[in-house]
C-alpha cells in the first residue's frame, strides 16, 4: 500500500500492527488486546485525517495507485461483460475499454477510461489518456447501444486526453468534440460517474450524461492543478493553491450544479476499501437507471441539452 504524504502517521501504526500479527508471542491474550488497541487507534487516526481533506489532498487520493479503475468495476459490479474493440477506422485504443454487460438484470453498454495498475498495464492503457481512436471507439459503442436501445454507463478516470503529436495529427480536438456531441444526442439513458480523475476535455467527452455521479474523493476539472499552477504562476509547486481555486472537489461541484450526486467512499478512501466503494457506485447506478427507464428518447436528449446549457448561463 502506498501512503500519501498526509497519511504518514498511519504508516507507523500499520507497520506495528503487521509486526504483531507476524509475531509468535506466547502471550496470545495480551497480543489480541494490543492489536485491538492499535486497530482502534488507527481507525481514529483515519477518521481524523479524512475528516477535512483539502482539495490538494483529495487530488492525491483520486490519483492513488490502488484506487479501483474501470476494469476493476467491470469485474466487481457488472457481469457477462463482452469486450468490444476498435474504432473501425484506425486502431483499438486500450485507454478506453467498452462493451455490453449486465448490471443486475439490466443489459448496459459500459465504457470507461482504464489507467492500469502496474508498469506493464499502464503502458498498455496509456495511463488512461485516450487518443482520437479511443473517443471514436466510444462513439461507435454508444451508437451501437442506441441501435439496440441499451442504456450507456461511462466511468471517467483520466488525467486528460493523450498529449502527444500523433493525437493532434489524427484530430484529437475533433474527436473529443464529436464524442461529447454523441453523448448529448444519445437517445438512450446515459449515466456518467467520475471514479478518479476527471481531467479536461478527455473527461467531458464521456461525462455529458443525463446523470453525472462523482465519488466523494474524486476530482473533476478543466485542467490539472499542476497545469494551472504552471500557467498562472509559472511554478508547479503552487499546485495546492491551484487545486483550491479550481473548485474541483465533489462537494464544490455539487454546490455548483455540475454533478448530480456524490457517491460516498468508506472512511480512508477507495484505495483502502475498493469493494465497498464499487458496491456504492453499483447501487447508485441501478437507482438512476431505474429512474430513467421510463423516459422517452426525446425527453432524454432534451433534458441532457438543457442540463449542460444551463451551466453556461449566468444569473442576472
Amino acid at each position: 500500500m502506498q501512503y500519501l504524504d498526509f497519511e504518514q502517521p498511519l504508516l507507523e501504526l500499520d507497520s506495528r500492527i503487521e509486526e504483531l500479527k507476524q509475531s509468535n508471542s506466547s502471550q496470545q491474550e495480551d497480543l489480541v488486546t494490543e492489536l485491538d488497541r492499535l486497530a482502534t487507534k488507527r481507525d481514529k487516526q483515519i477518521a481524523s485525517l479524512y475528516k477535512n481533506l483539502t482539495a490538494w489532498q483529495k487530488a492525491s487520493v483520486a490519483r492513488h495507485e490502488n484506487r479501483p479503475h474501470t476494469l476493476d468495476y467491470i469485474q466487481s459490479i457488472f457481469s457477462n461483460f463482452s469486450l468490444l474493440s476498435g474504432d473501425r477506422s484506425f486502431a483499438d485504443d486500450r485507454a478506453i475499454i467498452g462493451g455490453f454487460a449486465s448490471l443486475g438484470k439490466e443489459t448496459v453498454m459500459v465504457i470507461g477510461h482504464e489507467k492500469g495498475h502496474d508498469t506493464e498495464s499502464r503502458l498498455e492503457h496509456c495511463f488512461g489518456m485516450a487518443k482520437p481512436e479511443g473517443y471514436r471507439k466510444a462513439i461507435r459503442l454508444m451508437k451501437l447501444a442506441e441501435q439496440f436501445n441499451v442504456p450507456v454507463i461511462t466511468l471517467v478516470d483520466t488525467a486528460g486526453a493523450f498529449p502527444g503529436i500523433e493525437g493532434e495529427e489524427r484530430g484529437q480536438g475533433q474527436a473529443i468534440a464529436a464524442c461529447t456531441e454523441a453523448c448529448l444526442d444519445l437517445k438512450v439513458p446515459l449515466i456518467s460517474c467520475i471514479i478518479g480523475e476527471g481531467g479536461s476535455g478527455g473527461a467531458i467527452a464521456l461525462a455529458a450524461g443525463n446523470v453525472v455521479l462523482m465519488l466523494q474523493n474524486a476530482i473533476y476539472s478543466v485542467i490539472s492543478p499542476e497545469g494551472c499552477a504552471s500557467i498562472l504562476w509559472k511554478d508547479s509547486k503552487m499546485a495546492p493553491k491551484a487545486a483550491e481555486i479550481l473548485r474541483l472537489t465533489a462537494d464544490d461541484l455539487y454546490k455548483l450544479g455540475v454533478i448530480d450526486e456524490i457517491v460516498p467512499e468508506p472512511l480512508g478512501g477507495a484505495h483502502r476499501f475498493p469493494t465497498e466503494t464499487m458496491q456504492n457506485v453499483g447501487k447508485a447506478l441501478k437507482k438512476h437507471l431505474s429512474e430513467l427507464s421510463h423516459w422517452t428518447a426525446d425527453e432524454l436528449v432534451r433534458a441532457r441539452h438543457e442540463k449542460f446549457m444551463n451551466m453556461t448561463r449566468l444569473e442576472q
